[in-house]
């Protein structure tokens, strides 16, 4: 059975609307981080479906995108990894992670 990828790109509008809103109005530095990863997961989401749906001449998905998706992973890994590093010394310095005591990068 064969579904459309109609229901991928609804669930992954959702995810990129629900990180959306969450980054816009959220002040807590993490919340804000986790909804940047959840925009980046939707995104991740869309291209693994139309990767999906496109078929090569020989009738077997293109795998391309799988490739690519691998290395938004790998780069989504060090992102956080600098992410955290970086919330880590703003909650030592300043003693808040709330965006709004955050002016800048100054210590």
């Amino acid at each position: 059975m064969n579904q459309g990828i109609e229901p991928y790109l609804l669930v992954s509008g959702i995810l990129f609307a629900i990180g959306f809103a969450g980054v816009v109005l959220r002040r807590n530095i993490i919340v804000i981080f986790m909804c940047l990863e959840m925009m980046l997961s939707a995104a991740n989401l869309t291209l693994v479906a139309f990767s999906r749906q496109y078929v090569t001449p020989l009738s077997t998905p293109d795998f391309q995108a799988h490739v690519l998706l691998f290395f938004i992973i790998t780069v989504a890994a060090a992102e956080v990894a600098v992410g955290l590093a970086i919330i880590v010394a703003l909650f030592r310095t300043r003693r808040s992670i709330d965006s709004d005591s955050v002016s800048s990068l100054k210590f």
